[in-house]
């Protein structure tokens, strides 16, 4: 199985910014966790990352053809980008949605994902590890029609 994780703005801040929400691991070491995770389960696995919607949306378009699945983990455009949304119902590949915090126990504005409804479904408040459980919902998921 060959995924893509696609990782939104700020998130490059990780290990820095907001430590009390996002903790410290830096998005290096969170990007090589699950890597060497992916390869446990031998999925091959590409992580990109934008702080910009319309990458966003080409990372999606390109993943047609290429890959089994997409994890994506849109950052602040899960609550108001319907380019987003659109283009993950455009390219017709199986996504799992991923946030490291618990966006229902945050700010209101947070708890209403426009993209989720676009995808597989959505895990959120498992820190780094939710990226491995999206991992493993493509793996047992993959050849069911949901």
């Amino acid at each position: 199985m060959k995924l893509l994780i696609i990782n939104g703005p700020n998130l490059n801040l990780l290990g820095v910014r907001e430590k009390s929400v996002y903790g410290t691991m830096s998005y290096t070491t969170m990007c090589e966790y699950i890597l060497n995770e992916a390869k446990k389960l031998d999925v091959e696995l590409e992580i990109v990352q934008s702080n910009t919607e319309g990458e966003i949306i080409n990372f999606l378009h390109a993943a047609m053809d290429k890959f089994d699945g997409v994890i994506i983990n849109p950052g602040a455009y899960t609550h108001y980008s319907y380019a987003i949304h659109d283009a993950i119902k455009g390219i017709s590949i199986k996504t799992v949605e991923v946030h490291l915090s618990n966006i229902q126990a945050r700010e209101e504005f947070r708890s209403k994902s426009v993209t989720a409804p676009a995808c597989l479904g959505q895990i959120s408040g498992f820190g780094h590890y939710g990226y491995v459980m999206a991992i493993m919902a493509h793996l047992n998921t993959v050849d069911k029609d949901i």
